[in-house]
Formats: structure tokens, sequence, C-alpha cells
């Protein structure tokens, strides 16, 4: 079975802890959001960079250029603990392809919310999340 595993170690003040993954690079995550992004703000970009990789991966193997992509999450959360999110709300801007290549780009933009991003499928599913795409 495949797996995932990260450390995290708090620094002595405040709510900010370093964390990383094996090999990887030192993150901050601050529950205050001074000394780097909070937990939410975390998953939000994880969620962002989950469905980009995604949306890049499938756009390469169907030979739509692209030359830039962007991907911006805003959600709403409970007012009462736990405070998850209610509703999330995207917007892919793509850099690169044609005005006809846009149908590919909403199907690869679908293909990874219905089947391929894990980070979101790893959220409750009746989290609304609605998705604009804007090319340039």
């Amino acid at each position: 079975m495949a797996g995932s595993r990260v450390s995290l170690e708090w620094v002595g003040q405040g709510l900010a802890f370093r964390g990383s993954a094996p090999g990887g690079p030192v993150v901050t995550v601050d529950g205050d959001g001074s000394a780097g992004a909070s937990p939410m703000q975390s998953l939000l970009l994880s969620v962002a960079a989950c469905m980009g990789i995604d949306i890049v991966m499938i756009l390469e193997k169907g030979r739509v250029p692209l030359t830039g992509l962007a991907v911006e999450v805003d959600g709403d959360r409970a007012e009462d603990p736990p405070r998850r999110f209610t509703a999330l709300r995207m917007t892919v801007r793509l850099a690169g392809p044609a005005p006809e290549d846009r149908g590919k780009v909403e199907r690869a933009v679908a293909l990874s919310r219905e089947r391929y991003c894990s980070v979101l499928h790893s959220l409750s599913s009746d989290l609304p999340l609605d998705i604009r795409v804007e090319l340039s």
C-alpha cells in the first residue's frame, strides 16, 4: 500500500511549526498565519497544487500548449468548531491554449475534480466547489 509521511516540530514559541517530507524542503506552518501559511491555508494550497498538477499533466498528454497556469482558491468556513470549510471557490487561469482548446481544458479540470485530485477527494464529499476557468 502506498503511503505518505511528514514530520512537524514546534519552533518553541507561538503557533509556528516547521515540517518536511522525507528529503523535501522545510516548510513553516503557523496557526497565526504570520510566519507561514496557516493549516487551513496550507490545505487550500494543497488543493490548488493537486488540481494544477493534474491539469498540467492532462493537457500535456493532450498536446495542448500551455505557457502558464495559476490557481486561486478561497473558502468559506463554519463559525463553530471544528470550523471546517463549507464551500470552496477556485479560479484556474491558463495561458497558451487556443480558444478551440477550451473543451480540452474544461475536460482536464473536470477530470481532476471528479477523478484524480486526491487532496480534494480526501475532503468531505459534500463540500461544494465552484470552478471558473479563464484562458488568456
